[in-house]
């Protein structure tokens, strides 16, 4: 049987893995015999509940990210050897999950494995954009830069990511609100109301007829509804992580009204930020179009992009492709972008586009927010004087009718 451990060794140096043996017992004796400290010991398969209900407050987030690579860059231009450096710097994170990460990223490079081939083990934390960059700087003997570059970049990324997520709180707050308003007198308050509009009136308004017929049909079948919505949710959901799925998707996206050319705003200032942080860092151009288009994160951009990686290879510049499709790159962007080439300093003005795009998103997701709120408010506000209408006017027609 397979048991999953985690021990200390007697330096105090955290390890975790799995060992085979007969019985716990047995594994138990196995991993005593190393010298280890055993402080979790269960059969594989067999994780406690709590454990997993943990692990999902240990996600690394970006924040750990970035802190990781300043920490790393201080400390290696310190000239704090590599190794001592990652030891240091789990010593002092908090989140057990990437401590765990770091101290594995350690063992690798103790024994014998560059940084940029350490980082690999966990590609769903250290990107190829990540560790590509990282290689370029061992090569170039510049990794302490090219760590505080990569920590000023990821810093650039979150903070645009915190400013957007902030300004959608606030109408996600009203719709969510206004949604459990709407259904509580939906399903609660209307029925109860209507009950006795329908006991003392003979005849009711449309509106009323609709708003009831509306009411019983959400209580009957308000289960059937709220599966059929989440399996929709997930059938869409499974569907978009399928190529061809994200493919539709993202072409919708950037058709939107209002919402797409922000995402073409923020896919630009990304390829060109990403585009500018790998040219920087020593990678050939061909090279670093090809990591910026699996950063994009944009079906038809990657495609785009791959493209201009092909012409690049035969001898063509960058802004021949991007002219090709104005509707995507406006001819302020490739007109930059041929300027940079022109005068050999392409990176340069790729960090002026991203600080132009990164004001105009701002501008444009204050814009947008500033028609949806009012845009909300006039929807559910209209939802709420239907019902009221619905309830009023019998009573209005009751109290028009003269009396026998």
């Amino acid at each position: 049987m397979k048991f999953n451990y985690q021990a200390r060794t007697k330096e105090g140096d955290i390890q975790a893995g799995a060992v085979e043996a007969a019985s716990r017992e047995a594994a138990l004796k196995v991993l005593q015999d190393y010298s280890l400290i055993v402080t979790y010991l269960e059969k594989a398969g067999q994780e406690p509940f709590y454990s997993r209900r943990l692990k999902i407050f240990e996600r690394v987030s970006r924040k750990d990210l970035v802190l990781f690579s300043r920490e790393l860059s201080t400390m290696f231009k310190s000239e704090v050897s590599l190794i001592e450096s990652l030891r240091a710097i789990a010593e002092e994170t908090k989140n057990p999950s990437f401590k765990e990460k770091i101290l594995k990223i350690g063992e690798e490079v103790e024994g014998g494995s560059s940084l940029s081939d350490a980082l690999t083990t966990f590609p769903d934390l250290f990107t190829s954009f990540y560790v590509n960059l990282v290689k370029s700087g061992e090569v170039s003997g510049q990794l302490s830069e090219v760590l505080e570059y990569l920590a000023d970049h990821l810093e650039r990324e979150y903070a645009l990511l915190q400013r957007i997520l902030a300004m959608t709180i606030y109408p996600l707050f009203i719709l969510i609100t206004f949604t459990g308003v709407l259904l509580v007198m939906t399903i609660f308050v209307i029925p109860k109301l209507i009950s006795v509009l329908v006991a003392e009136s003979q005849e009711l308004p449309l509106l009323t007829k609709i708003v009831v017929g509306f009411t019983e049909t959400v209580r009957k079948f308000i289960i059937l509804i709220i599966l059929g919505i989440g399996t929709l949710v997930f059938s869409l959901r499974r569907y978009r992580k399928t190529p061809e799925g994200k493919k539709q998707f993202d072409y919708l996206f950037l058709k939107i009204p209002l919402i797409g050319p922000l995402f073409k705003m923020i896919y630009l200032s990304r390829f060109a930020e990403n585009l500018s942080t790998l040219i920087s860092g020593g990678l050939p151009i061909a090279k670093a179009l090809e990591i910026t288009s699996e950063v994009v994160n944009n079906r038809r951009y990657q495609e785009i992009i791959i493209e201009a990686r092909e012409e690049v290879r035969r001898g063509e510049t960058v802004s021949r492709t991007l002219k090709k499709y104005p509707d995507f790159f406006p001819p302020f962007f490739s007109q930059m972008v041929l300027v940079g080439e022109k005068t050999g300093r392409l990176s340069e003005t790729l960090l002026d586009i991203v600080n132009f795009y990164q004001k105009e998103i701002e501008r444009g997701a204050e814009v947008l927010l500033s028609l949806m709120e009012p845009l909300l408010i006039i929807i559910l506000g209209g939802a709420v004087g239907i019902l009221i209408a619905a309830i009023l006017l019998p009573l209005y027609q009751m109290g028009s009718t003269p009396i026998q």
